[in-house]
């Protein structure tokens, strides 16, 4: 006779009382009753445990007795079904995004700063991890994140909307690439479609007319000698300030006109090789009289240990009347557009300017064939500047 829940609640009696179709209850010499499902697969008997009364009630024991029988039917083992929903579990529970995240920026730390480690960690931390870290990576929908970046853009933040984006949608591809979750339910959603257009502000540079004004300015500008030949050096490299503002002694071979950038301090984590013009390499005789014994080139005149700081540079053109109108980072597009302008190849100036190429053929070419045409290059843009200074400016064609 099958089980009635009367039965079940004055059910005390030791050994197996069926229900039917496979479904008993276990009743054990302590008093405990366990439900439980024979069945067969392959030719084996098994057993299928369902749960405790009465936690797990009648009808929800042959509620599991149907889950089970239609998995049969389907040529499954319910017992194995089981065994692999309970790993799914356990691994979910431990690959949520906040620990994924964790092991992607730990991943990552060899090829980026560490301010830049913790400053992915701390956007994370302030806008996704509250609604979203402790939810296993898998459960989380693209509703879900397209809801957080929208509510970061929705705070005046468009820019940090479109970082955090970016950072959850490469830890979801690192995720895959390692076997962390098994696809990218990422993929579609795109900045443009989910956050509003925003208006791009470039960093001002200095425009070519008004070089003349600048040049002799900087001639006569009564600051550090420190800043003064650092932004020489940084107008006759096309280097990024932070590189100029770190450069070390050891990094030049003044004999060879070169300048060798270490790997783990250019943006793209690539050494860079800098040939030295004539009036660049004088730069560097004039700052070996100030800081010669020195590990730093451009020391803070304040703490010699430490380089000049990030805001030298531009405190030092905002002085010369030039705030607002350029910035240091800004020489290297002057360099780029007059380059241009007199037809030097392109690929030479990205070369020079350290901006990495996508095709991986070309960009080995690149490396090895460059340096002499980039040599030439950077001795006609510190004669031009020269010229420039100087009222003579020749529109000699380039490369």
């Amino acid at each position: 006779m099958p089980l009635t829940d009367a039965k079940l609640r004055k059910l005390t009696t030791p050994g197996k009382h069926f229900d039917g179709g496979g479904l008993y209850m276990e009743v054990t010499d302590s008093g405990a009753r366990y439900w439980r499902l024979k069945y067969r697969f392959a030719g084996k008997e098994k057993r299928l445990a369902l749960g405790v009364y009465p936690a797990v009630s009648l009808a929800d024991a042959r509620e599991g007795r149907e889950v089970a029988r239609k998995a049969l039917a389907d040529g499954h083992d319910p017992g194995e079904l089981r065994k692999l929903a309970k790993a799914k579990a356990v691994h979910e529970a431990v690959n949520t995004l906040e620990a994924v995240t964790s092991d992607w920026l730990a991943h990552q730390a060899s090829r980026w700063e560490q301010q830049t480690v913790k400053s992915i960690l701390a956007s994370l931390v302030a806008d996704v991890f509250p609604t979203l870290g402790a939810k296993p990576l898998a459960s989380i929908r693209p509703g879900e994140v397209m809801a957080v970046v929208q509510g970061i853009e929705a705070r005046g933040a468009g820019d940090q909307a479109n970082r955090v984006l970016q950072r959850i949608k490469s830890v979801f591809r690192w995720a895959v690439t390692h076997g962390r979750i098994e696809t990218n339910p990422m993929l579609d959603l795109l900045p443009s479609e989910i956050l509003k257009p925003r208006q791009v502000n470039h960093r001002p540079a200095l425009s070519d007319r008004d070089l003349p004004e600048y040049l002799q300015k900087l001639d006569t500008y009564e600051g550090d000698p420190h800043t003064v030949n650092g932004l020489r050096l940084l107008m006759l490299t096309a280097t990024r300030p932070g590189e100029v503002r770190g450069a070390r002694w050891v990094e030049f071979d003044l004999p060879a006109a070169l300048w060798i950038i270490p790997a783990e301090r250019m943006k793209m984590r690539h050494e860079h090789r800098v040939p030295l013009s004539k009036q660049a390499l004088e730069v560097l005789h004039r700052m070996q009289t100030l800081s010669g014994g020195r590990d730093l080139v451009f020391p803070s005149p304040f703490y010699p240990s430490k380089p000049l700081s990030e805001n030298t540079f531009n405190s030092a053109l905002a002085r010369m009347g030039f705030k607002y109108l350029a910035t240091a980072h800004g020489f290297r597009a002057l360099f780029s557009t007059v380059a241009n302008e007199q037809s030097w190849n392109p690929d030479v100036i990205e070369r020079q300017l350290a901006h990495a190429e996508r095709n991986a053929v070309r960009a080995a070419y690149n490396r090895s064939a460059y340096m002499q045409d980039r040599v030439r290059l950077m001795q006609w843009w510190a004669d031009h500047l020269d010229s420039v200074r100087k009222g003579t400016a020749a529109q000699s064609a380039g490369q």
